[in-house]
């Protein structure tokens, strides 16, 4: 078959992702920005090319040979000095990874989107892959850049053919989340004792290791033009601080916050990170998001992947166990 592109391998789900397709026998070829970290890169026998999304060049040379790409790599922030660097990586770059796919001849894509893309429910029901949503409904501009990345995606499908399966994993936690991404950061500060309060809100909870056996399910069983949610346990930031705290040891914060009163040190916050070029702790648009119980359903998953992952717990074990031997906690 070729050695299959993947892209995002150095980042928290791409590396999980390099360690499912390892397992089970693929050979692996990646594709990393010259400023990008290796460390999770480290024992694998993989063929690196340098590159950048936003350089079709660079891509064309990485596809060349293969007959199958995963495209995981995505700027996963809630906030940036400037917003357009989110578009160029999310959207543009995309485009350009799966424009080099078709002109390469690939016979197979999985593109990983986001549970961004999709609409919320207002019942705090779980959304499905049908849930309605439109741009307008987008929070802040990673979810923006995610929605326009998903449509752009689908429109290639439609007019050229490309056989992308697309999956949207919901909030993953686990294992080598080196940066860590904004949902690792909220898990470190729980275990750190560092959320002293929380607003009423509610996330999907899912353990990397099980977003990525879901893409080789995708790659292996998935229709193409199809999405599948990729998740795990639906819980409230309450109930989420209350697992951190019993496994750290902790008392569980009590003090629940009203998000019009949290809103306006998140403005603050970032008008601090603008002066002194350091990424706020708070920010608006995630503030904004946390107003909405982010529930989401994989029975879809399930039901056509044979998609089964484990606990919340466990995942958010897994979490605080490897930030404290890599030395986060102390």
């Amino acid at each position: 078959m070729g050695p299959i592109l993947l892209t995002g391998a150095s980042g928290f789900v791409g590396s999980a992702v390099l360690r499912k397709l390892q397992a089970a026998g693929h050979q692996v070829r990646v594709l990393v920005r010259p400023t990008s970290s290796r460390r999770n890169l480290v024992g694998f026998d993989v063929e690196v090319f340098t590159g950048d999304l936003t350089e079709p060049a660079t891509l064309a040379r990485a596809i060349h040979g293969c007959r199958v790409l995963f495209h995981v790599a995505a700027d996963y922030r809630l906030w940036s000095c400037d917003p357009r660097i989110l578009y160029r990586s999310n959207v543009e770059g995309t485009r350009h990874v799966l424009q080099a796919a078709l002109e390469a001849g690939v016979e197979r894509v999985v593109y990983t989107s986001s549970v961004a893309t999709l609409g919320i429910r207002p019942d705090h029901k779980p959304a499905d892959e049908a849930t309605p949503a439109t741009l307008a409904d987008m929070v802040g501009h990673y979810k923006r850049s995610k929605y326009l990345a998903e449509e752009a995606v689908m429109r290639l499908i439609c007019e050229t053919g490309l056989p992308v399966v697309i999956v949207n994993p919901s909030t993953p936690i686990g294992p080598r989340d080196l940066k860590p991404t904004p949902t690792g950061r909220m898990v470190l500060d729980a275990a750190a004792g560092r959320m002293p309060a929380y607003v009423d809100t509610g996330l999907n909870i899912v353990h990397v290791d099980d977003v990525a056996h879901g893409h080789l399910l995708a790659f292996e069983r998935g229709q193409v033009g199809e999405r599948y949610i990729l998740g795990g346990t639906n819980m409230t930031l309450r109930e989420i601080l209350i697992k951190i705290s019993a496994i750290v040891g902790r008392s569980a914060p009590k003090l629940r916050l009203p998000h019009n009163l949290v809103l306006p040190i998140a403005y603050a916050a970032e008008t601090w990170a603008r002066m002194s070029g350091r990424e706020p702790r708070l920010n608006v648009d995630g503030v904004r998001m946390a107003k909405k119980r982010m529930y989401f359903s994989s029975t879809k998953a399930a039901r056509v992947l044979g998609y089964s992952p484990r606990s919340a717990e466990a995942a958010l074990e897994d979490a605080v166990r490897w930030f404290k031997e890599q030395g986060y906690l102390k």
